[in-house]
C-alpha cells in the first residue's frame, strides 16, 4: 500500500485542536480579508446550540482545516480555515467575557483556547499583521472607546449580545462537539494545489441544490426516497432550468421581501430562514404547497398549460416584462386555483401588474425592487395591493405627455392590444417614416426627403419610433413597399392589410409629423384605458422605496455615508443620510412613540437595546438604564430597524429615497 509522505489528514476535535498548547496559528499575508457577516455568525451559533442538545455521541463537522508548519518555528500557517477559525475563536471570546466573573473554572478553560501557553498576552490566532492588533483589542478585551467598524468588533458584538452566563454551559458544551478534519502539509508539499483541490474541484452548489441537500439531509433513507418522488422530482419537472429562480419567486411571494442575490446562497439563506425545522411531517405538508407552485411557476414559464383561454392570454400578455412580474400573478393564481378569488380578480391582478411595468416603462422608471412590496400589499387584502400599484403607476397624464415623443417600449405588444390582434408573431412592427429614410423618401409624394429643411428631418426622425408612426403589417406588405414613400405604402401595403387600424392609415393623404401626433393622441387615449391605473389618488413620482423594500448591505460599503437623500417617516421629512443615522432616529423615535414594541423586539433578537454597557463600543443611552448599541454593521441594522418598525406596524408608513450614490452602490 503506498503511504502519504506529503500530507497527514487527521478527524479530531476543534476545540481540543484549539487548547493544544502546541496549536499556535498564523494567517500568512496572502490570506483575504477576514469577511464573515453576522448571517453567518447566526448560522454557527445556531449550530452549536443545536448539537449543545443532542446527546453525547452527536459531533457537528466543520469541514477541513489546511495548515502548514511555519519554517522559521513552531507556529502553523493557516492555508484554508481562516474565516471559520477566527469566528469560531470571537465566539468563545464573547463566551470568556460573559463567564469571567461569575464561573472562574470555565473562564480558564476558555482562556486556554484563546491565548498562547507561553505568553499569555497574546492571542493563539495571530491574523493578517495588518488588522492583528484590531482582532487582539477585541479577544483580549483591550478595545478603546472609538467609534469604529471592522468585522471583529462587529461579529463579537454579536455574539456578546446573543450570549448570556445562563447559556454559558450549554454554549460550551456545544463547541466541545465541534470537529473538523485536519491536514497538516509536510515540507515538500504544494500547498497551493491543495487548497485549490479543496476549494475547487467541481462545480460549487447551487442555492436550489442546497435547499434539495437541507430538506433531505435530516430524513432516513426511505424518507429521502418518499419525499424525493412525491414532491422533489415533481418540482424539478415543472421548472425545469429555472428552478432555481421559482425558488427566489416563491420565496419572494411569501415573505413579501426582496431576496438578496448579491452575495453567496441568498436563496438558500432565506429558504432556511423561512424554513427552520423540518420534520417529516411537517415536510410534506409544506412540500405540498411547494409542489403546487411549482406547477403554476412551470404554466407562467408556458401559459400554453393554461385551459381558460382569456387567462392564458393575459398570461401570454405578462410575460412581455419577462418574469419580474411572477412573484405577484403567483400568489393572484394559487388563490384562483384554490377558489379564495375568481376569475375576474386574478385577469385584474395580471392587468394591474401589466400597466404597472408598461406606464413606469414608457417614463422611464425602474422597475427592481417593487414587486416584493405588491406581494406584501397583497397579503393585506385587494383594496391594499389597488392602493399600492396606484401609488408607484404613473399618471394618464404623465403618460400621454411622455407618449408623444419617447420611444416606444414592447411595441408588438403595444400595437397588438390596441389594434386587437392576437398573434402579433404574424406581423412587423411598421415604421410609417423609416427610422433612416432614404433622400427620395416623401411624406406627400411631392417633395422629396433630400429637401426637407434639418428641423423637418430631425423632427420626423425624432418622432419615427413613437406610438404615432408605428403600426402592425403583415410581412409580405412590408417587403412590398420597403422603403417606399408614404403614398406607395398607403395604397399598396396598408389599403390591403387585415387590420382595421393599419387599414385606416390609408385614409391619410400626407403623413407628416401633424400627422403622426394625431394618430398618437388617438392611440393615447386608447393606451390608458387598455392599461388603466386605478383610480385612486394616492401617487408618488418622487421614488420613494418603502423602508422594508431598502437595500441590507453586508458591511461598510464605499458611499454608505451618502446612502440615502432623505427618510419619510409617516409623513414627517427626515434629512438622513446613512443607515447607522436611520437606525440611530428610528430606535430612538420608537423608544418614544412605542417602547413596548422597541423592548419587545430587542427581547426576541438579542438587541440592539440593552440595560448596561456590557462591553466596550460606541453606545447610546436611551435613558439611565437603557442602551441602543450602535456598533453593528450595516446589515444588521438595517434589518433591525425594519423589524422594529414591523413590531410596531408602522412599517409601510416609513418610507427612504436614494440618492444617486444609493442607487449605484
Amino acid at each position: 500500500m503506498a503511504m502519504a509522505t506529503n500530507v497527514e489528514a487527521t478527524a479530531t476535535g476543534t476545540i481540543e485542536w484549539l487548547a493544544d498548547p502546541m496549536t499556535n496559528i498564523v494567517v500568512p499575508v496572502y490570506q483575504r480579508q477576514y469577511r464573515w457577516d453576522i448571517g453567518g455568525c447566526e448560522k454557527l451559533l445556531s449550530d452549536v446550540r443545536a448539537v449543545a442538545g443532542e446527546d453525547a455521541a452527536h459531533r457537528h463537522f466543520i469541514g477541513s482545516i489546511l495548515s502548514g508548519q511555519d519554517a522559521d518555528g513552531g507556529d502553523l500557517i493557516l492555508i484554508d480555515g481562516q474565516q471559520r477559525i477566527t469566528t469560531i475563536m470571537l465566539l468563545i471570546a464573547a463566551l470568556h467575557h460573559a463567564v469571567r466573573e461569575s464561573d472562574p473554572a470555565m473562564a480558564s478553560e476558555l482562556e486556554r483556547v484563546l491565548v498562547r501557553a507561553d505568553d499569555p498576552t497574546r492571542t493563539k490566532l495571530r491574523p493578517h499583521h495588518a488588522w492583528a492588533d484590531l482582532y487582539e483589542s477585541v479577544v483580549l478585551d483591550r478595545r478603546d472607546e472609538a467609534d469604529r467598524e471592522s468585522r471583529f468588533d462587529d461579529n463579537y458584538a454579536f455574539f456578546r449580545s446573543q450570549v448570556h452566563a445562563d447559556e454559558a454551559a450549554s454554549i460550551w458544551r456545544g463547541l466541545q462537539k465541534l470537529e473538523h478534519v485536519s491536514i497538516t502539509l509536510g515540507a515538500a508539499a504544494n500547498a497551493q494545489q491543495i487548497f485549490e483541490s479543496l476549494n475547487s474541484t467541481g462545480q460549487p452548489l447551487r442555492d436550489h441544490e442546497l435547499i434539495h441537500n437541507y430538506i433531505l439531509m435530516g430524513l432516513s433513507h426511505a424518507e429521502q426516497l418518499s419525499v424525493e418522488e412525491q414532491f422533489w422530482l415533481p418540482i424539478e419537472r415543472a421548472t425545469g432550468e429555472s428552478i432555481g429562480a421559482f425558488w427566489r419567486h416563491y420565496l419572494v411571494m411569501t415573505l413579501g421581501r426582496e431576496i438578496d442575490v448579491s452575495g453567496e446562497h441568498g436563496v438558500y439563506a432565506a429558504f432556511r430562514g423561512s424554513f427552520p425545522r423540518l420534520d417529516a411531517d411537517k415536510l410534506r405538508v409544506d412540500a405540498d404547497v411547494w409542489r403546487e407552485y411549482a406547477e403554476i411557476y412551470g404554466i407562467l414559464l408556458d401559459p400554453a398549460g393554461e385551459s381558460d383561454a382569456g387567462i392564458r392570454r393575459q398570461l401570454e400578455y405578462a410575460n412581455t416584462f419577462g418574469r419580474a412580474t411572477y412573484p405577484l400573478v403567483m400568489s393572484a393564481y394559487g388563490d384562483y386555483r384554490r377558489g379564495v378569488v375568481g376569475r375576474d380578480e386574478l385577469i385584474e391582478v395580471l392587468e394591474w401588474a401589466q400597466a404597472l411595468f408598461l406606464r413606469r416603462a414608457v417614463v422611464g422608471l425602474p422597475t427592481d425592487r417593487l414587486i416584493a412590496r405588491l406581494c406584501r400589499a397583497r397579503q393585506t387584502g385587494r383594496d391594499e395591493l389597488m392602493r399600492a400599484i396606484a401609488r408607484i403607476t404613473p399618471s394618464d397624464e404623465r403618460v400621454s405627455a411622455v407618449l408623444k415623443y419617447v420611444e416606444l417600449p414592447h411595441a408588438a405588444y403595444v400595437l397588438g392590444r390596441i389594434e386587437q390582434v392576437d398573434d402579433t408573431s404574424a406581423f412587423d412592427v411598421e415604421n410609417i417614416v423609416p427610422m433612416v429614410p432614404a433622400t427620395g423618401w416623401s411624406g406627400d409624394g411631392v417633395r422629396p426627403w433630400k429637401e426637407y429643411s434639418e428641423d423637418e428631418q430631425n423632427s420626423h426622425r425624432a418622432l419615427a419610433p413613437t406610438l404615432g408612426n408605428l403600426t402592425l403589417l403583415e410581412p409580405a406588405l412590408t417587403e412590398r413597399v420597403f422603403g417606399a414613400s408614404f403614398p406607395v405604402k398607403r395604397d399598396d401595403a396598408y389599403a390591403r392589410s387585415a387590420i382595421d387600424a393599419t387599414r385606416a392609415i390609408a385614409d391619410v393623404e400626407v403623413w407628416n409629423t401633424a400627422a403622426i401626433s394625431e394618430r398618437a393622441a388617438r392611440l393615447t387615449s386608447e393606451f390608458v384605458r387598455i392599461w388603466a391605473r386605478p383610480a385612486l389618488p394616492e401617487i408618488d413620482d418622487d421614488g420613494l422605496t418603502p423602508v422594508l423594500d431598502a437595500v441590507r448591505r453586508r458591511g461598510w460599503p464605499a458611499g454608505w455615508e451618502r446612502e440615502f437623500d432623505y427618510c419619510e417617516y409617516r409623513g414627517e421629512h427626515w434629512e438622513i443620510k446613512d443607515v447607522k443615522a436611520l437606525f440611530n432616529r428610528i430606535f430612538r423615535r420608537a423608544w418614544t412613540d412605542d417602547r413596548a414594541a422597541a423592548l419587545s423586539y430587542s427581547a426576541k433578537h438579542g438587541g440592539p437595546i440593552y440595560d448596561e454597557m456590557a462591553w466596550k463600543g460606541h453606545w447610546d443611552a436611551l435613558d439611565a438604564s437603557h442602551f441602543l448599541y450602535m456598533g453593528w454593521d450595516s446589515n444588521y441594522m438595517m434589518t433591525a430597524l425594519q423589524g422594529v418598525l414591523e413590531e410596531s406596524g408602522i412599517a409601510a408608513e416609513v418610507f427612504v429615497k436614494y440618492s444617486y450614490i444609493g442607487n449605484v452602490m
